[in-house]
């Protein structure tokens, strides 16, 4: 069996408290520990960072984005910067938030082919644009959304959703970080 990462990756009980207990809590409502945790509990510091960050992104309660909104950005941009780890992870999410067991594959091969609705196309325009030349967003872009609905806090958190995974795509693509098995069935057969 392939390692998880190729880091060392620490053992519960050598974890900082407040670490071992996010990995635990998680553990206990998923019924696993997702690998991500396991291979960045490698440097805590960061660890409490990344975490603090994706929560503030991802656990957001305000905002025109849903969950599966969330998941759908970082399923397609993670699939643009060919990170199998998130793509996997984040598939199973949008699986199961937007009850479609399809979806996360259509998203990740093609959005424009995807069964998703013209705000959720223009919104994964943008973020492909953002994942992949942000230098080139301007008004048009802004208006675009604008016209489907989405406010300029709405663009903030789309930027910054592909922003922040950007990162974590990178950093799980260079330390080859290994989805867990449990990922590939979530969310497979409807609901």
């Amino acid at each position: 069996m392939n390692p998880i990462s190729r880091f060392p990756v620490p053992e519960l009980t050598a974890l900082p408290d407040d670490i071992r207990e996010k990995i635990l809590a998680v553990q206990e409502k998923a019924g696993f520990v997702p690998n991500v945790f396991l291979t960045l509990a490698h440097r805590p510091e960061e660890f409490r960072a990344f975490f603090a960050y994706h929560d503030a992104l991802m656990l957001k309660s305000s905002g025109n984005l849903s969950k599966a909104d969330r998941e759908m950005i970082v399923t397609a941009t993670s699939a643009r910067n060919q990170c199998l780890y998130c793509v996997v992870a984040h598939g199973a999410l949008l699986r199961i938030y937007a009850k479609k067991p399809l979806l996360a594959d259509q998203v990740a091969v093609n959005h424009h082919k995807a069964d998703i609705s013209p705000r959720e196309q223009a919104m994964l325009d943008f973020a492909l644009k953002v994942c992949q030349e942000s230098h080139n967003v301007g008004d048009a872009d802004y208006l675009e959304l604008h016209a489907h609905g989405f406010d300029d806090e709405d663009i903030w958190d789309i930027a910054a959703i592909t922003a922040f995974f950007g990162l974590s795509n990178r950093m799980a693509n260079v330390i080859s970080m290994r989805p867990n098995d449990e990922f590939f069935l979530m969310g497979r057969t409807p609901r």
